[in-house]
This record gives C-alpha cells, structure tokens and sequence, in this order.
C-alpha cells in the first residue's frame, strides 16, 4: 500500500467513525422519540422503523450502477447529505407525514452510504490489506455508536422535545462531516484487484452478471442467513426474547448491548491476528458454530428459574458471543465481496451485499417479534439455532468454490510468488533472444 493510499484510507476511516458517532446519539431512542415524546403513537413508530427499510430498499438496486459510472466518491457524497437532510427532519418534525418522509431520506443516504464507502475502502487498500482495513472500519463503527450512545444517553430527556432536536442536530452534522471528509480523499485512479483493471465502460447486463457469478450467489445466501441469525435479531426477537421470557430489566438489556459492543472493541484485533491469514470459508464458519452456542445460551436463560443472576449473566453471555462472531466477521465477508467482483463491478456486488443485509435486517425482526410475541419461544430459539448451524454448512460448501487466493489471499499470494520463481529458473536457461517469457513474467508480476 502506498503513502497516498495509506493517508486516503485514514481519512475515509476517520469520516466513517465520526458518522458512527453521531448515528449513536439516535439509533437506540427512535423508537421512543416517535412514539412518546412526539405523541405520535406506536404505529407511526413502527412505520418509521419500516420506512427506514423500505427506503433502503428501494435505492440500494440502483446504487452499484451509480458507483461503478460515476465512482464512489459522488455517491457517498450524495447519501450523506440525504441522510444529514433525513435526520435533520426527523429531530424538526411533528408529524406524521414530515417524520415518514424525514425516515425515507435518512433510510437512502445511510443505505446509498455504505456500499460506497465499502468501495472507497476497497479502492484505497490491496488484497492482503483488505481485511485489516475493513477491520478498522468496523471496530471504529462500534467504538463510535457506543460512545455517541453513551453520551447521548447523558442528554436525553424523553420529557423534553428539545433534547432530542440536539441529538439528531449532532447526527446531521457528523453526515456532513462524513461527506466532508470524504471529499478531501484522492482516490487512487483505479482499485487494487487481483483482475486485470479494465480502461472501458462498464458492461451491459451487470444484475446478469452477478447471478452468473455462482460463489457470488452463494456468499449472498450465506450472508442472508448469517444477518437474520445475528444483527436481524437484536432491535426485536433478541429483545423480546429478553425481556418476556428471560425477564430482565430494560437497563439490564442494554447493558447486555454495551457488552456486545464492548466485546467487539476488545477483540477486535486481538481476532483479526488470529483469522486473516486463515482461509474464509473456516472462519464462517466457526462463526456459525459460535453463534450456535450463543443462542443455546439464550434458551437456557429462559428456562432458569428462580435463578434470575444466573439467566441474566447466560444473557449477556449470548450478546457477548455474538460480539465476537461479529468480530470475526469484518475481515472477512467483506473483504471475501471485494475479491469475487471483477474490477469494473465492485460497486454492484457490494451493493448487491448490501441489499441482502437490508432484506434480513427487515424480514429477521419482523419473524423474531411476530413468534415471541405469539408466545412460540421455543419455536423461535429453535430457528436460530438451526440458522446459525446453516452458516456453518453453507460456509464450508463455499470454500469447496472459491480459488486459494480468494479463500485465503495469502496462501494466494505465496503461491502466485512460488509459480513466478519457478517460471524465472525455466526462463534463465532460455536462449538470450527469447524475451517474450520474461516479459509477460513481469506482467504477472506488477499485476500480483
């Protein structure tokens, strides 16, 4: 990686932390703001939460396209001061109408956001970088969502409009630091992929493309089941789950939610050491069997009774094993989208990935709420349970697709460095006319 790269991928890492900052000011309060301080209702509450989906939704088909013509850098821009519009609106806004149209807007920029800057960091880093960076970028996420919670958490006050009017006023202003940032970025002039970087336009048909890319398709499926087992779960099932069967304490839930948050901080780079020169497909899939002791653990606190610190501390623990799931996973699907797209479709397959964990996280709380609310406990643990095993499976039948360096980069890497070695003794005893091997050797290797 270049100085250059190097000091544009700081600055994008930078801008996303402070994003995340500012996003935890309001994420854990919507809900409560719409309903109750605005007077709203719960089913204006709802509909919000579902219009922030739906918005995503909708833009997220189109999003790839934009990046793949015009770049990332444009788009990340645009959805950031869609979203700072968005959250700006949803703090002014007293009723029903301007707070849905408020959530649409703060829906696509945040979802227009993502891939693009999941772009930029792949623009601004290498295939053996590429795990480490979006490493970062997700240990400064959760490190800004907890802090930007924790001090949000100090302002509120759900009897005073006023104090929620500054922390969506803190979140708009951190977008619009975001897309400042961003703007300052020199992007290298082309990403760094292991294909050949093409110099035309985009081709024609890249939905098409996508769907023909098999071990694409496949990490779709794989990363549906893994944000539906996970992340789909933890705004509604998890919570309910929580609260009507383990019978914690809201303040109890939410320590449970700083600890999953903790446990990502923590571990972070102590598990990224561990699994980045590991192959992929074997990381998934532990992950699946972790996550599968995860939800043991959260059956079993639901049937402790009369114990209630030992279900409580069983709890935390299934927050906690997530957490770490979790920690496991930044360096390695994301890093796994980047590596399957060929050069002028990186945009499209992160958006693609993207709009996959957009379908889980609305369909996961809506099928987690709707069987604990049903009273179907065990019903519903016993799904998770089944999904996150599911990751286990579909992980290892998609190691059996991909190549070596795609599966584990550095095992790639050596390989290609062992073939380049052997080509070089075979071209040492050709007669001194024969140029061409060499030359196309040190094609191979400026490419490497």
């Amino acid at each position: 990686m270049t100085t250059a790269m190097g000091a544009a991928l700081r600055r994008i890492q930078l801008g996303n932390a402070l994003s995340a900052f500012g996003n935890g000011f309001t994420v854990p309060y919507l809900y409560v703001y719409v309903a109750k301080v605005r007077g709203l209702g719960a089913g204006t509450a709802g509909l919000t939460l579902f219009t922030l989906a739906v918005a995503a939704l909708i833009v997220l088909p189109f999003t790839g396209r934009a990046i793949d013509r015009r770049g990332p850098l444009p788009v990340a821009i645009v959805g950031t001061v869609s979203a700072a519009i968005g959250s700006l609106g949803m703090g002014l806004s007293g009723s029903t109408p301007l707070v849905i149209a408020s959530a649409a807007a703060l829906g696509a920029g945040i979802a227009v956001i993502q891939p693009a800057l999941a772009t930029m960091i792949v623009w601004c880093s290498t295939p053996l970088t590429r795990s480490r960076s979006f490493a970062t970028q997700f240990f400064l996420n959760n490190l800004g969502l907890g802090v930007g919670g924790l001090i949000g958490g100090l302002m509120v006050d759900e009897h005073a409009a006023s104090s929620f009017i500054r922390l969506f006023g803190i979140e708009s202003v951190m977008f619009l630091v975001l897309g400042a940032t961003v703007a300052t970025v020199r992007l290298p002039a082309a990403p760094k992929v292991e294909d050949a970087v093409p110099t035309g336009e985009r081709p024609e048909g890249a939905w098409r493309a996508l769907m023909r890319d098999r071990s694409m398709v496949w990490l779709c499926a794989l990363g549906f089941v893994m944000f539906f087992a996970c992340y789909g779960q933890f705004e509604a099932g998890l919570a309910a789950y929580a609260t009507e069967v383990t019978r914690v304490s809201p303040a109890m839930l939410g320590i449970a939610l700083f600890a999953n948050t903790a446990a990502i901080v923590v571990t972070q780079f102590v598990v990224l050491k561990l699994v980045e020169r590991r192959r992929r497909s074997r990381v998934m899939a532990l992950v699946g069997l972790i996550w599968t002791v995860a939800w043991v653990a959260a059956a079993l606190s639901g049937l402790v009774h009369g114990a209630q610190a030992v279900a409580t501390g069983l709890l935390i623990s299934t927050y906690v094993l997530f957490g770490v799931g979790e920690s496991m996973l930044s360096p390695t699907v994301a890093p796994l989208v980047a590596d399957l797209a060929p050069a002028s479709l990186i945009g499209q397959y992160n958006s693609a990935f993207a709009l996959v964990k957009q379908l889980a996280m609305a369909s996961g709380p809506l099928l987690g709420a709707l069987l604990v609310g049903l009273g179907l406990h065990v019903a519903y643990v016993s799904l998770l349970i089944m999904f996150s095993l599911g990751i286990t499976v579909l992980a290892l039948r998609l190691g059996r697709r991909l190549t070596a360096s795609q599966d584990n980069p550095f095992v790639g890497r050596t390989r290609r460095a062992e073939a380049l070695a052997a080509a070089g003794s075979v071209d040492s005893v050709e007669p001194a006319d024969s140029v061409e091997p060499v030359e196309s050797a040190d094609r191979v290797a400026v490419a490497a």
